[in-house]
């Protein structure tokens, strides 16, 4: 397991092949959680990897998100 933080500062390597798998935990620090995903987005731009999502949700329930997968799954 490597740190992110480490990564980022150049102090240890994160994948090495594309058949590692990255697993962000976040640990539920919504400044540290979004300042994580802004650095990745802000890496990403202008590269093939990088493709706009429009992740807004807008439930008709927000108690049932899951409910809302399965009927946007069709």
């Amino acid at each position: 397991m490597t740190e992110l933080w480490q990564v980022i500062s150049g102090t240890a390597k994160g994948r090495t092949s594309a058949d590692q798998i990255t697993l962000f935990d976040s640990v539920g620090f919504a400044i540290e959680d979004f300042s994580a995903l802004r650095y990745v987005r802000d890496q990403l731009v202008g590269t093939a990897f990088h493709h706009d999502l429009d992740l807004l949700a807008d439930p008709d329930d927000p108690r049932d998100l899951f409910g809302m997968l399965q009927r946007a799954g069709g």
